[in-house]
């Protein structure tokens, strides 16, 4: 049996697929993460199940690729039962997709999240009325504690096997009348599998999607056309608003007949949310909670890398003892150490705390109140409040953060944002900064470079937007209500994200720390630093040896600091390369050239000649900065 869940973002819809899937998604408070659905196999009993976590989504009107996608996969028939999942605490709003879907007529529960959410909000939810309304199984559940989870297979298979199909809610007689005369003016050839009630509903509508598909039949377009006409005479409004306010009446009156509204519990939650979106408070709170996440990252890593690097210095050291240091057999040996130590040793300490911090930001729901206080300096440099949102996840990695562009509307607002998204220092970079800067100069200087990024992002935004004007609209995104995240989530989503490294970029290290010792053996490391001089040592004032670690860079951004390690034969970097030196490295490796990732991302997503330009603006404003930072710093060190 397949189970598709679909409902509107932040109602926990990912949550729940997780918490049965075994957490095979990552979830996230805001809008715009999710874009292709993911797939995963239970089994409970002996009976297997699939279940699709489909993109969250506000309506079926297919405005964009989200609300697209998950359309299309439920009316291609693939799914056999269709699991409506609801923040219970919105629950009038959020019946408005639940009557669209009743409309598709496919097996449905209805999948109440958040219960406890609704009850502190002084709201009492008849589910048995609820049920009748529909005519289809209704849950409670409230998902990050898997309270009632069980109950979503048992009732899935009795929506199946019962063939429990919504009942259609009625519009106002007229809207059904014009409604049943497109009906019947449609060829029974068009769509054949997909209820003639949602089609006529759709055109009516003016869905460009449907349109197309009745591009060879004039006469129909031009009748239909006259529909919409009469609905607007006799409405005062075009027939897709007309639809969507009696979509909202009729949520309303449902929601009133099954719902008793009482009084809300006051809780300290709400003076919280108050103080982290002051105007005055909020911006203060903002740069706290940030240097906080920083500092956890500094101390936490600092304190785990010292005997981790020491450890294997000892291994590496005594290596000699045992194989002859001239053969092959010890480069590859030593390669294959010191790749497992950069990982180990230097990357995975300061990737832990900074991953636990970005999932408790995310699942307390901070996020989304970060974009809410960035909206007025995004709009200062010309760009969409919204572009907050592919920064932040940029946070974690670019690829993603290039991804969300497609929450924007605007061409120019996605271009401009990912060219920005690329600058973020992502969860690679922030290896580099801690793991160099951090370690070796401190954590007042590591902050330092994540505030000289902030001015590059914002100097760069107000160039960009200089060249490409355009008026940005204003900012509106749902904000979910502030939440404990559980100690579960927490650990699930830190091992998610920590296994993409451990599964790809450390195999990525001791592979290209083995090439890098292979280069060493045959001695084509020294031609190589010499193609790179001119650039290395004469502007930007590095170890010669330095040239081929950027080339591993472009690969993974944290390959740079690792091979550096190697090339420079030790892990006291402090020993043989100045604070200036180390200063100009980690900037230069910040902000130079995506990685390969990111670089296929963003020609996916905005074409190779963009992509191209992006890259000749990161490789730019590297160089520029390196250099500027070089001629400062040596006054200062």
């Amino acid at each position: 049996m397949k189970i598709a869940f679909i409902g509107q973002p932040n109602a926990g819809k990912s949550t729940i697929f997780n918490g049965l899937a075994g957490y095979k998604t990552v979830t996230a408070n805001f809008p715009g993460q999710t874009v292709h659905y993911t797939v995963s196999n239970v089994t409970v009993g002996e009976e297997t199940f699939e279940i699709v976590d489909l993109p969250g989504i506000y309506s079926l009107t297919a405005i964009d690729k989200a609300e697209l996608e998950s359309r299309k996969f439920i009316l291609s028939g693939k799914a056999d039962v269709v699991i409506n999942v609801i923040d219970a605490s919105t629950l009038s709003r959020s019946l408005e997709l639940t009557i669209q879907l009743a409309e598709l007529q496919v097996p449905m529960v209805i999948c109440l999240n958040m219960i406890d959410e609704a009850k502190r909000k002084g709201l009492e939810i008849n589910l048995k009325k609820l049920s009748e309304v529909f005519d289809v199984p209704v849950i409670e559940t409230i998902a990050n504690k898997g309270i009632g989870l069980s109950k979503i297979f048992t009732s899935a298979k009795e929506a199946f096997y019962k063939n429990k199909i919504p009942k259609i809610q009625h519009f106002h007689k007229d809207i059904e009348e014009k409604i049943a005369e497109i009906e019947k003016i449609l060829p029974s050839s068009l769509l054949p599998n997909i209820p003639r009630r949602y089609i006529a509903i759709k055109l009516l509508e003016g869905d460009a999607e449907l349109f197309e598909a009745l591009k060879d039949y004039k006469e129909l377009i031009l009748k239909i056309n006259e529909i919409r006409d009469d609905i607007k005479s006799s409405h005062g409004r075009h027939a897709d608003t007309v639809i969507s306010s009696e979509r909202h009446a009729l949520t309303m009156n449902i929601f009133e007949e099954v719902t008793k509204v009482g009084e809300p519990i006051k809780s300290v939650r709400e003076k919280l949310d108050d103080l982290l979106t002051n105007r005055f408070l909020g911006y203060p709170l903002l740069f706290s909670i940030l240097f906080g996440i920083f500092f956890l990252v500094f101390e936490v890593g600092k304190l785990l890398e010292e005997p981790l690097v020491h450890t294997f210095d000892s291994l590496i050291k005594r290596l000699p003892e045992y194989i002859s240091e001239n053969t092959l057999t010890f480069y590859i040996i030593k390669g294959l150490l010191e790749g497992f130590a950069g990982g180990l040793g230097v990357a995975i300490p300061y990737l832990i705390p900074f991953f636990i911090g970005l999932t408790v930001l995310e699942d307390v729901g901070y996020l989304p109140r970060m974009a809410f206080l960035m909206d007025t300096i995004m709009h200062r440099i010309g760009l969409h409040g919204k572009s907050v949102l592919p920064f932040i996840i940029s946070y974690g990695c670019n690829v993603p953060g290039v991804m969300a562009t497609r929450i924007l509307e605007s061409p120019r607002d996605r271009f401009i944002t990912a060219a920005l998204s690329v600058f973020i220092p992502c969860a690679a970079r922030t290896t580099v900064i801690f793991g160099l800067v951090g370690a070796f100069i401190g954590g007042i200087a590591a902050a330092g470079l994540y505030i000289l990024n902030l001015l590059v992002i914002m100097t760069m935004g107000a160039i960009l937007t200089r060249f490409i004007p355009e008026i940005t609209p204003g900012l509106i995104m749902e904000i979910p209500p502030l939440r404990i995240p559980t100690l579960k989530n927490v650990f699930m989503k830190t091992w998610l994200r920590l296994k993409d490294f451990t599964v790809v970029a450390w195999p990525l290290l001791v592979l290209s720390s083995i090439i890098l010792s292979f280069l060493e053996f045959l001695n084509l490391d020294s031609v190589l630093n010499q193609i790179f001089k001119p650039l290395v040592s004469w502007i930007l004032g590095l170890p010669e040896q330095t040239g081929i670690t950027l080339i591993f860079g472009i690969l993974r951004k944290e390959l740079s600091m690792i091979m550096l390690f190697q090339a420079l034969d030790t892990t006291n970097i402090g020993q043989v390369m100045t604070k200036t030196q180390i200063m100009v490295f980690t900037i230069f490796t910040i902000f130079y050239l995506p990685c390969i990732g990111t670089l296929g991302v963003l020609i996916r997503e905005i074409g190779i000649k963009k992509a191209m330009l992006i890259t000749i603006l990161t490789i730019t404003v590297a160089v520029f900065l390196s250099v500027l930072s070089r001629l400062i710093l040596e006054t200062v060190f």
